[in-house]
């Protein structure tokens, strides 16, 4: 038997990981996992475990492949719980160790989706089309430096009365990696239609609102404090109050039925009016979520 180096049993080498720390009861534990599958894990994306850790394994330190020892487990985490349940609390709670190439594909994997989610929801307010990726990503790139140069200058009385009605509106700082490309495509939005750097509208929803023909010509009520009251007009003016455009309008085996669109804004508002008026039996059915006019 050859004679030379002895690699220790509790060491296991690994390589291209994506360290996940946590410290607890003065210990610091790490699991190895494969690059960009934590974030993917914790958003619900990835289920596979397997498709996550590198290795199965609680180590002290991954970098020199030193695992984690029987005993150290057993007085930090308890006698009674497994290791895969120590990895897996380790996955959820521990401090995802991100290098400077993982931080910026993620940054720009957020951005790329952020902006695919923005420029499938605004439209130009005249030709109802879509803007290209491009020309979405240029407008809010002058958002960002438009803020700058805002929050650079003292300006006059009178700019100051302007520039503190500007701070009331929403504004863009650009992508960061610690939220949702959802969340921060909804601010984007807000940003977009408040400042207007092009001329920009959400997609108008296509919707068909039903309700029994007896009720349309009844008093629409409105809610005064603890009691409620007849508002204006009748329940069918009010509900095509909330429709932009009548596509189509009818009665069939005793329902009044419209299709139209309607600003995202007012949808809420018109389903909880539908409800309340009919008690539950008027619908208001998504027939699509954003319409646009592509070339």
């Amino acid at each position: 038997m050859p004679v030379g180096i002895n690699q220790p049993s509790n060491q296991i080498r690994l390589t291209n990981v994506s360290l996940v720390r946590l410290k607890k009861g003065k210990k610091r534990f790490e699991i190895a996992c494969y690059k960009n599958k934590v974030l993917e894990y914790r958003s619900g994306i990835e289920t596979d475990l397997d498709n996550v850790l590198q290795i199965p394994s609680v180590f002290l330190n991954v970098s020199k492949g030193q695992t984690a020892p029987a005993a150290d487990l057993a007085k930090t985490f308890g006698a009674t719980t497994s290791t895969a349940d120590i990895v897996l609390e380790i996955l959820k709670k521990g401090e995802l160790q991100v290098g400077e190439k993982e931080r910026h594909a993620q940054l720009e994997r957020v951005h790329n989706e952020v902006i695919d989610i923005v420029a499938g929801k605004l439209v130009d307010p005249k030709s109802k089309r879509v803007y290209t990726v491009g020309m979405i990503a240029k407008a809010l790139e002058q958002l960002s430096g438009h803020r700058q140069e805002e929050g650079s200058g003292a300006g006059t009385p009178e700019e100051g009365v302007g520039n503190a009605k500007a701070k009331e509106r929403p504004t863009w700082t650009g992508v960061v990696a610690t939220k949702s490309a959802k969340s921060q495509a909804l601010d984007a939005m807000r940003a977009l239609i408040a400042w207007q750097p092009i001329p920009v509208a959400r997609a108008r929803m296509r919707l068909r609102v039903s309700c029994p023909v007896g009720t349309l010509k009844q008093p629409a009520k409105v809610m005064r404090g603890n009691g409620v009251e007849e508002g204006k007009g009748t329940v069918k003016e009010r509900i095509l109050s909330y429709v932009e455009e009548v596509e189509s309008q009818g009665e069939v085996g005793g329902e009044w039925e419209v299709v139209g669109f309607v600003e995202p804004g007012a949808f809420k508002g018109l389903g909880e009016f539908v409800g309340g008026e009919t008690k539950g039996r008027g619908r208001v059915e998504v027939l699509d979520m954003a319409v646009v006019h592509e070339d």
